[in-house]
């Protein structure tokens, strides 16, 4: 009897405690859906039902008379943004109070992924804006481009020798391998001055380790889960996002590499050079007419990152910054570039006036290309804006609260303000706002001419953020730009690219996945043209 009545008082009590916890919008008139208690709004996908996308676009349109409504991420209340105008105040006009990412790992424990610019915070996050972004510059990427072009035509070289190897003269390719392996080679290259053949030695000890860094399965999503609610224990126990085999092999490579250009005098304009010169603060900025249009998704630098520091950075920031940057090549550029190959598949008649565009500037300029001409290349921005458009590698941003903050109303009927407290997080659905008819008529054709010059006036401000908004956006949105161009360029110039037997027409995900993968791959064909 005893026994039962503690059952009875302790299933009330977490009854209370759970009522309580995910009660935190409904006082406010903020709508969400019924969380599962501990799980959150998130048991579809982790079930494998849903995928994250679909599972976001499906809550986005439910709620489409809302400013913003309410998701439990586990236990924790998340503030889903769909009103530009609040987006626009929280990203620019209020950005103070909104300053910071999701705390993911602490710094102390795993400082290569907590001392990147993505996690850290506040004046710490301002400085290392401030003494990165002169790198990203378009006159920085201009340098790069060459060794971009070299790991294009390695790559041109080997399809074509598979292709010629093949008795039916065309080759099916998993794109997504293929891109990754091309930004591979990319980051080896433009970052720690490495020359790698991803594509020919498949299983070298650079490709093998990003493999492993990005290997975002059940040990990620439970890393993840001790370090958001258990920091102290994941402190305590000394659990890092990174293996330490992953973590020795860059730290030696990149201090490595160092060692040598220091004692061989060794210049070379690679992402490297340019951290050993953030690093003594001989990185200058530059001003402004200087720099050369990427695009129509380029983001800008703000003020804040174009201020001037004076602070010593020790080696294992420099370290973290370029793992960084591997980690935004291997994974988000490659999927930028996946799928505009796959709009190519299934798009022969924008895949050849693509191709028209760049024949004409290969004739135009005697079978080169740089830079700037790339950039001159219209037809080519317009479907690149396209391909970030409707499939944005980053599904949403997120914002943690710095400082309490008043929202307004969710809606008409709500019967209060609603305030959001310092250390709560906001989410702005970038692919479900990407993918809204109300900014983007008939939003699941792919249409590059939403970005001609006669329509791209007509796109909402703050509606279109590929690259996010305001002071807190990508940093690399011209090296990204650049990298999924000349991928496009090299590989249109040699191969018609289309759709095979295993190409998944319509495209679908993975449901319970977080990369942005199709059912049985992204797999096309090549032909030499």
């Amino acid at each position: 009897m005893l026994l039962l009545i503690w059952i009875v008082v302790l299933t009330a009590a977490l009854v209370l405690y759970f009522k309580r916890k995910y009660s935190v919008f409904t006082k406010y008139g903020v709508k969400n859906l019924t969380p599962v208690p501990l799980l959150g709004n998130g048991l579809s996908i982790m079930l494998g039902r849903e995928h994250v996308v679909d599972n976001l676009n499906r809550i986005y349109q439910m709620y489409s008379e809302e400013r913003f409504f309410g998701q439990y991420e586990f236990m924790n209340p998340v503030v889903v943004i769909r009103d530009i105008e609040l987006i626009k105040q929280i990203t620019i006009k209020d950005f103070e109070h909104f300053l910071d990412h999701k705390t993911m790992v602490d710094g102390t424990i795993d400082p290569l992924f907590g001392r990147n610019l993505f996690s850290m915070k506040g004046e710490e996050w301002k400085d290392m804006r401030s003494t990165l972004s002169p790198a990203f510059t378009s006159s920085k990427m201009k340098l790069m481009l060459p060794f971009i072009v070299e790991v294009g035509d390695r790559m041109i070289e080997s399809l074509k020798r598979q292709i010629k190897k093949s008795d039916d003269k065309q080759l099916d390719i998993e794109a997504k391998d293929l891109t990754t392996r091309y930004a591979n080679d990319v980051i080896a290259t433009c970052a720690f001055g490495l020359k790698v053949d991803s594509i020919a030695e498949e299983n070298n000890e650079f490709f093998r380790m990003g493999k492993i860094l990005t290997n975002f399965g059940l040990i990620f999503f439970l890393k993840f889960f001790l370090f958001t609610y258990f920091p102290s224990l994941s402190k305590m126990l000394n659990v890092k996002m990174f293996s330490e085999e992953t973590a020795v092999f860059f730290k030696s490579l990149f201090l490595n590499t160092i060692v040598d250009r220091k004692k061989n005098n060794i210049i070379r304009p690679d992402m490297i050079h340019l951290l050993m010169q953030a690093q003594k603060g001989n990185l200058v900025h530059e001003e402004k007419t200087k720099d050369i249009d990427a695009g129509f998704a380029t983001v800008d630098e703000s003020a804040i990152g174009t201020k001037t520091v004076n602070r010593e950075w020790s080696d294992v920031d420099l370290i973290a910054q370029a793992v960084l940057f591997f980690l935004a090549g291997f994974e988000t550029v490659s999927t930028a570039m996946t799928f505009a190959i796959y709009q190519m598949a299934v798009s022969p008649d924008i895949q050849e006036r693509l191709v028209k565009e760049i024949k004409e500037n290969e004739a135009q300029n005697g079978g080169k290309f740089d830079f700037i001409s790339i950039q001159n290349m219209v037809y080519m921005d317009m479907v690149v804006s396209e391909v970030l458009r409707l499939w944005s590698p980053a599904v949403a941003l997120d914002r943690i609260c710095t400082k309490d903050y008043n929202l307004g109303k969710a809606n008409d009927k709500a019967p209060k303000d609603y305030i959001i407290r310092k250390g709560d997080v906001v989410q702005i659905p970038n692919w479900a706002i990407h993918r809204d008819p109300k900014y983007f008529p008939n939003p699941m054709k792919f249409d590059p001419e939403r970005f001609s010059d006669e329509n791209k006036h007509s796109i909402v401000p703050f509606s279109y953020m590929p690259f996010g908004l305001g002071p807190r956006n990508c940093i690399g949105s011209r090296f990204a730009l650049c990298e999924v161009k000349v991928m496009l360029y090299q590989l249109l110039l040699h191969f018609e690219i289309q759709p095979c037997e295993r190409t998944c027409i319509p495209p679908e995900f993975v449901p319970g996945k977080f990369n942005l993968g199709l059912k049985g791959g992204n797999w096309v064909r090549l032909k030499i043209r």
